[in-house]
């Protein structure tokens, strides 16, 4: 049995996710964005090991999640899954950062450093992500115009560099990208060709499973199968120019292995 935090997992595939888990014998710990989120959880909740809250459009709550996290024990996987769409304007955070890039970039990288190291990673990014090429240019959209399909697809890149760079450095833990594909949840819409246990599957079976398959570090994963993913997630000096931005940008530092 083992101990999985996951990010987002109020409603959509974190949710899916969590419940796939706890169904399966594991125990999970849920995060909501805020206090009124948390109670929309319902009976999940009773299930859950714990809930942790906090806001990751805020670096002070980001951090307050790590801590959350840290004293309820070592986890045994996270599932990186929060995130945000396209979104009309650039907005600012507290820390006057876009908001794509505080949710779904500095938010993981914030919550790797801090904390205390699991066996397993897991990261959420999109197919999207390849039109996001050169997002290491005005990475938080201080100088360019708004382009929210741009900006989203940028900040996807950055969460594969982010998971191949985590594997590079931290040989023993297992980390790895997740594409759940175009899912019918309240951000892909009721159209969406993908249902929701299908989007959440490859990203539960690389948190706990034991199948050699799923002991593999710094790979592209789109239901269930490897994929290339763009060239740019898989190139070190990339990586490491990403990695040194966002310390700049968080000061806050990636541990060494």
């Amino acid at each position: 049995m083992a101990i999985v935090f996951i990010t987002g997992s109020t409603e959509g595939l974190g949710r899916a996710a969590a419940q796939s888990l706890i169904e399966a014998g594991h125990r999970v710990v849920l995060h909501a964005r805020s206090a009124d989120r948390a109670a929309t959880i319902g009976e999940l909740a009773s299930r859950a090991a714990e809930i942790v809250v906090g806001d990751f459009r805020s670096a002070v709550e980001t951090r307050s999640v790590a801590d959350q996290v840290n004293a309820i024990g070592c986890m045994d996987a996270i599932i990186h899954n929060a995130g945000v769409y396209t979104e009309a304007s650039r907005g600012a955070t507290p820390e006057g950062h876009a908001g794509v890039l505080a949710v779904n970039t500095l938010a993981p990288y914030i919550l790797t450093a801090l904390i205390e190291r699991p066996g397993r990673l897991v990261y959420l990014s999109s197919g999207l992500h390849r039109g996001g090429e050169g997002s290491l240019n005005d990475i938080d959209w201080t100088r360019r115009s708004w382009d929210p399909a741009k900006a989203y697809a940028e900040s996807k890149l950055q969460v594969v560099a982010l998971a191949f760079a985590v594997a590079r450095r931290w040989p023993q833990v297992l980390s790895n990208a997740v594409d759940p594909g175009w899912v019918r949840t309240r951000m892909g819409g009721a159209g969406a060709p993908v249902d929701l246990d299908t989007g959440q599957r490859t990203q539960a079976w690389l948190a706990v499973s034991d199948e050699p398959a799923a002991k593999v570090s710094g790979r592209y994963w789109h239901h269930m199968w490897h994929e290339q993913p763009a060239s740019e997630a898989v190139d070190p000096e990339f990586q490491d120019q990403l990695l040194a931005r966002l310390s700049a940008m968080t000061a806050v530092s990636l541990p060494s292995a």
